[in-house]
């Protein structure tokens, strides 16, 4: 089984100014997580470096460029799947914790539950040594200009993962959680049908269950993951909701499709061929 991966940035507003630092970082995202797949390494491992780069860039609604509620202050969720064993983690609502998607990966591995949000997350956090940031360390800018980070990746193992990490928008209510930590909303993996990471107005994908419902449709209406993709998206649509997501199937087939204006988005082929599109 040849690997692939495919990221987003987020759909979003086009910045002239960060066009180029996007890509950037988009690149060095896929290069990470790419490396791991090349080396036989876990498709959970993979999208976990992906998701670890673009938080720490202060470039996108994730991590170090999380956005700010209504309060000022920076929120962060995020989930990880493996649709190997259909484990996944999330955490919600957390304001230290440098890395969300490695507390979703150890609210996975290391407890018996899926999600864990605010202090409790953060307590978990710290006893498993991850790094802890104050709000000093988060960007400051009067708004958002790229969303939510994802990646969804298939190894040499024909395993798949997914991955997802955001700040939520700006000016949301105090305690707003999202699609992005929820699994089925904005994350799922199933070796059996495909992976998703979605982006955009939460809400919407929330009462669309749009991950999930990708997978669904695959394995019980027999559509193809473009097919599936396209289909979820249209529903998302239909409720007048803007957005987009990616998905790499069990066949190594990416799909990324998108209502939005614009979409950050990449991929590495089966042929190993790595784009970049904004």
């Amino acid at each position: 089984m040849k690997p692939v991966l495919a990221i987003h940035g987020g759909a979003g507003t086009i910045a002239t100014s960060t066009i180029a630092r996007c890509r950037k970082a988009l690149r060095e995202a896929l290069a990470a997580g790419y490396e791991i797949l090349d080396g036989h390494g876990a498709s959970l491992d993979a999208v976990t470096a992906v998701i670890v780069v673009l938080e720490d860039s202060g470039l996108f609604n994730a991590g170090r460029g999380g956005s700010r509620n209504t309060d000022g202050k920076v929120e962060l969720d995020a989930s990880i799947m493996d649709g190997r064993t259909l484990q996944a983690g999330g955490v919600a609502t957390v304001s230290i914790i440098k890395n969300p998607v490695l507390a979703a990966r150890a609210v996975m591995e290391h407890t018996k539950h899926v999600l864990l949000a605010a202090e409790g997350a953060e307590r978990l956090a710290r006893s498993h040594r991850l790094d802890l940031v104050s709000q000093k360390y988060f960007v400051k800018r009067k708004r958002t200009l790229h969303g939510t980070v994802g990646a969804v990746a298939l190894d040499r193992d024909g395993n798949l993962a997914a991955a997802t990490s955001t700040g939520g928008y700006d000016g949301k209510l105090p305690g707003r959680i999202g699609d992005s930590p929820l699994i089925g909303a904005g994350t799922y993996a199933d070796n059996r049908s495909c992976a998703v990471s979605c982006t955009g107005i939460g809400e919407f994908f929330m009462r669309a269950v749009a991950a999930h419902d990708v997978s669904a449709r695959m394995r019980f209406g027999n559509q193809s993951l473009l097919q599936a993709s396209k289909a979820v998206m249209g529903k998302i649509q239909t409720m007048k909701g803007r957005g987009g997501l990616i998905a790499v199937d069990q066949r190594g087939n990416i799909a990324m499709p998108y209502n939005s204006r614009i979409m950050y988005r990449g991929s590495v082929t089966r042929a190993g061929r790595m784009t970049v599109e904004v």
